[in-house]
């Protein structure tokens, strides 16, 4: 064993002479392994990195909160009915359903998109009527200010509260806690900026401005404002099925579908949702990370071609190696050495300019930073020995099968 020890360890020091004594040939070599771990590592690093926002952005809401949203089956649309969720179905959840918190109405202001106007200046946004409840359920906090309480929304008061990207938008000067902005022509007094979120698949989260349920009500009218969709969180994360079960039997006897007809809302949970996105992420790195590993093929081609070079160039040196006692061993154990020694320092390089490369993609857009996981790091580095063991072995066999004789005669 300590015999072995001392070749591998002879071998390793033989290799990097040999690999530093002509550094431009070894980079030349090893650029094929370079550039494969290097792309490998780059994708892997910014979809990790995305993966990894995304996950805290759901850790942050829970994954035990459920949406309830309406669906309009093809038949329906073709009829020209379309689904909706109304205030008695809110209010049918929030007091019929066990183990159901945080009940709240969601509703979008349709033709919002003209936008919010202050002191002249319009700018859009999206903008939502919910209740005191929206905060606990999506964990929204204010950096400046008060969220909504239930007398704001008892009285339909003309409060709103606004997101850092809309209050920038809109260029208040100063604090914006106490102004006022316009939504749909009516005044509302701004009591809360709430703290920054950042974008998500490149969509920016903190441009949005939310007002009481009722006040939202009041300004769409009967026929929207009866459009809501339905938001809640489950005690117990056991309990979501049966949750679940529940709501869909109290919403199909609320809206008369007879037994076999597909319902006409949608309930999902987060822990669905981010089950879902997590397969869609480990599909999509899997792929990636397989088409730009065709590139380390290519590099181990190119590393057994220039060891068979090598063996070539210094076949006099093998010849002598075996005169002096080397046996086949020795010299096939040398050149595996030499050749996952400049596997692995390639992908050493190539480890570190990925990362450099993910961090730059993810500083020039508005992606989360990137994040290279230790699994990757190790199937990086496994690859890269595994390459220059498999494309290593034909060089180094025709090393060790040289007869000392026509070596030492080898011009």
């Amino acid at each position: 064993m300590s015999n072995l020890r001392f070749k591998i360890i002879e071998g390793t020091r033989s290799a990097a002479q040999s690999v530093f004594a002509h550094r431009f040939r070894s980079f030349l070599t090893t650029l094929g392994i370079i550039i494969g771990v290097a792309s490998v590592i780059a994708v892997v690093s910014v979809v990790q990195g995305f993966s990894a926002n995304v996950s805290a952005q759901f850790d942050g809401i829970g994954t035990n909160v459920i949406s309830i949203d309406r669906y309009t089956p093809p038949k329906s649309r073709l009829q020209g009915k379309y689904a909706r969720l109304t205030y008695e179905d809110f209010l049918k959840i929030k007091y019929q359903v066990p183990g159901a918190s945080n009940v709240t109405p969601n509703l979008q202001m349709w033709g919002s998109n003209s936008g919010v106007t202050y002191r002249g200046q319009s700018v859009s946004t999206r903008i939502f009527g919910t209740a005191s409840t929206y905060q606990k359920l999506n964990a929204v906090y204010c950096e400046q200010g008060r969220f909504f309480n239930v007398s704001d929304d008892k009285s339909r008061r003309r409060v709103a509260l606004i997101g850092p990207s809309l209050a920038n938008k809109l260029e208040i000067q100063g604090s914006p806690i106490g102004q006022h902005i316009s939504i749909l022509g009516e005044w509302f007094k701004v009591i809360c900026v709430t703290e920054k979120k950042g974008k998500l698949f490149g969509f920016d989260q903190d441009d949005f401005a939310l007002v009481p349920f009722s006040a939202a009500q009041s300004l769409i009218g009967g026929h929207w404002g009866s459009n809501i969709q339905i938001s809640l969180s489950v005690d117990k994360l056991e309990q979501v099925p049966q949750v679940k079960r529940n709501i869909t039997s109290i919403l199909r006897r609320a809206h008369k579908i007879d037994s076999g007809e597909p319902n006409d809302f949608e309930i999902s949970s987060a822990d669905q949702l981010m089950k879902t996105f997590e397969s869609i992420v480990g599909s999509t790195t899997l792929v990636l990370a397989g088409i730009v590993s065709i590139s380390l093929l290519v590099g181990g081609i190119g590393i057994m071609n220039i060891m068979l070079v090598s063996v070539t160039e210094r076949t006099r040196e093998i010849g002598i190696q075996k005169a002096l006692g080397a046996t086949r061993f020795d010299i096939l154990l040398q050149f595996l050495i030499e050749a996952i020694f400049l596997c692995l320092l390639g992908g050493l390089i190539g480890l570190l300019l990925g990362f450099g490369a993910g961090s730059l993609i993810s500083n020039l857009t508005d992606l989360p930073a990137a994040t290279v996981p230790m699994w990757a790091i190790l199937l990086s580095f496994g690859f890269s020995a595994g390459i220059g063991l498999i494309f290593g072995i034909i060089p180094a066999a025709k090393a060790a099968n040289l007869d000392p004789i026509d070596a030492l005669r080898y011009e």
